[in-house]
């Protein structure tokens, strides 16, 4: 069964199915590929260059089929609030029996409501996604390193403390499989356990990394994000959020998920072992 959700800014949704009242009759999408290319004096055609994906554009037709007159004003009034461009972007998810994934879109015309009788309307909803492609709905994770518990003793007192008794992966390198259509970006936290000078992650494959030239203090946790429009790095402590991008070393690469395999090793200049490691990803797809 295939399902649409919309959720705006606000937090309302509503939700398009294969049942009454709300009956989904169909849902396409269509995005533009810029190819750029290459022409030199007398030759013939051209040389290929690249290519970009425009922003995609999606259109959704439903059947409102209520009991009654009133009922239909009332599902007609759910949609237009639901939907107000004046809201800005909000995310449309859609599901299947295979995947559920989700995009960021805005509004870009009204509903257009056409009357079949007296209980039963047709809707046009057009929106826009900026970001062209479908992301899952929950964010994926690597860890590379950490501590792990192996057992602790049950007679503590006082209640609630203790040793718990733990021993550290000893793997430095972790492989993160992005199996997107398109490479996509991270986000990594360092979780500082004491002292750790220095942290960095290296793409294994590509040799390129990002090195941030910071000591971390015991407790503090760096948030550094990849993704295009939301690069930041942000230093934690004590629940108070810093920004300390300017602590990125210059000969760094905000590093990106291609598709397929990606191995990341994870480094410090003193203190490694202090050092614990999780990165974040969100594989994106081209269509549904």
């Amino acid at each position: 069964m295939k399902k649409l959700t919309y959720v705006n800014k606000l937090g309302q949704r509503i939700d398009f199915n294969e049942f009454a009242p709300l009956l989904l009759l169909g849902f396409s999408e269509k995005g533009k590929v810029n190819i750029y290319t290459n022409k030199g004096m007398n030759q013939d055609g051209s040389t290929y260059l690249g290519n970009t994906i425009e922003s995609n554009d999606k259109t959704i037709e439903i059947a409102i089929i209520a009991d009654n007159e009133t009922d239909l004003i009332d599902y007609r009034n759910k949609i237009n609030k639901v939907f107000n461009p004046r809201l800005g972007e909000g995310y449309l998810i859609y599901k299947d029996p295979v995947k559920e994934v989700k995009t960021k879109c805005i509004i870009d015309s009204l509903p257009y409501f056409t009357s079949v009788n007296g209980t039963v309307n047709k809707c046009l909803i057009s929106c826009t996604a900026s970001n062209p492609f479908w992301m899952n709905i929950a964010e994926s994770q690597a860890e590379i390193a950490l501590w792990k518990g192996d057992f602790g003793f049950d007679f503590e007192i006082p209640e609630e403390t203790g040793v718990e008794i733990g021993h550290r992966e000893p793997s430095l390198i972790v492989d993160v499989f992005n199996d997107g259509d398109v490479d996509c970006g991270i986000r990594a936290e360092f979780r500082a356990l004491a002292t750790v000078v220095n942290p960095s992650i290296l793409n294994v494959n590509t040799q390129e990394f990002i090195k941030i030239n910071r000591t971390m203090q015991a407790g503090e946790v760096i948030v550094l994000n990849t993704s295009f429009g939301n690069k930041k790095l942000e230093s934690v402590i004590g629940g108070v959020s810093t920004n300390i991008f300017n602590y990125i070393d210059f000969q760094s690469t905000f590093l990106q998920l291609a598709t397929g395999d990606n191995l990341f090793r994870y480094d410090a200049e003193q203190f490694i072992d202090n050092l614990e490691v999780t990165i974040y990803y969100t594989p994106q797809y081209l269509g549904v």
